[in-house]
């Protein structure tokens, strides 16, 4: 990349679209020369975050610093730098019989971005963040030197870093643990639920599976609103595996991965159509339960199988709305979401609804606090900004907080909890709405 080149530059959503300068280097020296040289600066992994939490108006691209350093096979530690990408991570890993304790819904983001937001999978319930498996990372910090942070060293740092949002300097290498396992596969189980009451009287009964999630139909009302299904999912013992699978059970076969060629028509995505597909997603799985066994990429990342599928929602781009409410008042709270989410005809063909166990104090910084928190996509059109703003409200209510990683448009008050970061190096333009907005 050339530098000093500003170009277009956009996250996940498309949403916002800005002409800011982008560089990317591999020398720790000239990284340092970046930020030296410059009062504003945001470090961005692999741009798969929603909103525009990793960009500003000097945008560090870590695609880099894409080595590995080293692989400790018998203890599961791995060290890469920054730019590594989840999914590179699981290439190397999962053959040797190692997986992600912590996985966010796609494998394309970086392990510095898995840090800086403290990402958690459908097993927050059972194993937290990412940040409980990080054991240190090297920052370089405003003035240009690089530190070692963890727990015992620099711990101020690697606590404000931890779901940071990349405001507390470059992460350019991590050493973080990984998980045993004997498969590549999970042991599932999908069970339909009539309404909100019954999906959370079954997230109750699931505590004890190390993975849940729901998917759930976001314009039902009355006695319907709620519907879902729950998947909760194990990884697979390889003597549980059936015989074909059971052969190479750490192997799995190649799928084809179709490509999005163009964008959408701004008319394709419509309260219709996403109420024809919330019908006929629940209608698919005809028994009320059903068991099978998966692959881990088609349980933990289902949308990865498509690539640039985010085409779907058309050239406005998409939002994506993640929030958390604490689980006394969960019910209450979600119910109230998904009424005015159906009343306004802004439906989200995707809504996840997870359980989140109890937060760790320490990692201030980080989103999860103990609850329920559901994830939905909206298509950016002239009403979003009017519903945005009354879920903002229901949150704040509720004692709730958004996620940071996925917020673009959302108000300072729910933000709020990025404590110990007033560093003017490292800025972003979501730090700036938000600072800008109190």
């Amino acid at each position: 990349m050339k530098p000093n080149f500003i170009q277009k530059v956009t996250n996940w959503g498309n949403f916002p679209i800005v002409e800011k300068e982008m560089k990317s280097e591999d020398s720790f020296k000239k990284i340092k020369e970046f930020v030296l040289n410059h009062n504003e600066v945001i470090a961005r992994g692999n741009g798969r975050c929603y909103g525009d939490a990793s960009l500003g108006e000097h945008i560090f691209s870590t695609k880099r610093l894409n080595k590995f350093i080293s692989f400790d096979r018998l203890n599961g530690v791995i060290e890469c730098e920054s730019g590594v990408l989840l999914s590179d991570v699981l290439e190397v890993s999962v053959p040797q019989g190692y997986f992600l304790y912590v996985t966010p819904g796609t494998k394309y983001i970086s392990v510095g971005g898995a840090i800086a937001s403290d990402v958690h999978g459908k097993n927050h319930h059972a194993e937290g963040c990412f940040s409980e498996y990080v054991i240190d990372f090297k920052l370089m910090i405003e003035n240009g030197e690089i530190i070692t942070c963890s727990r015992e060293e620099n711990s101020d740092r690697f606590w404000a870093s931890i779901g940071g949002m990349g405001l507390t300097g470059i992460i350019l290498s991590a050493k973080f643990k990984l998980k045993n396992i004997e498969s590549a596969y999970i042991r599932q189980e999908s069970i339909k639920a009539e309404n909100l009451d019954e999906i959370f009287r079954l997230f109750d009964e699931s505590e004890s599976w190390t993975y849940t999630v729901a998917w759930i139909d976001c314009l039902q009302k009355g006695k319907d609103i709620g519907r879902s299904i729950l998947m909760r999912g194990e990884h697979a013992f390889q003597h549980e595996l059936p015989q074909t699978l059971a052969q190479k059970p750490l192997r799995l076969k190649k799928k084809p991965q179709p490509t999005i060629p163009f964008y959408f028509p701004g008319f394709v995505l419509n309260s219709l159509t996403v109420k024809i597909f919330n019908f006929l997603y629940y209608k698919k799985q005809s028994k009320k339960e059903v068991k099978n066994f998966i692959d881990y990429e088609t349980f933990f990342y289902p949308l990865d199988v498509i690539n640039e599928w985010n085409k779907i929602y058309g050239k406005s781009g998409f939002i994506q709305y993640q929030m958390v409410i604490p689980k006394e008042t969960g019910k209450e709270g979600m119910k109230k979401i998904l009424e005015t989410i159906a009343n306004s005809g802004n439906g989200s063909f995707l809504a996840v609804l997870k359980l989140f166990g109890k937060n760790n104090p320490e990692a201030y910084n980080s989103f999860p606090i103990e609850g329920y928190t559901l994830a939905l996509d909206f298509k950016v059109n002239s009403k979003l900004k009017k519903l945005v703003e009354k879920l903002d409200n229901i949150v704040q209510e509720f004692g709730g907080r958004i996620y940071l990683t996925k917020d673009s448009m959302s108000k300072s008050s729910l933000t709020n909890y990025l404590k110990n970061i007033q560093n003017p190096k490292f800025v972003s333009m979501q730090h700036k709405r938000i600072i800008n907005n109190n």
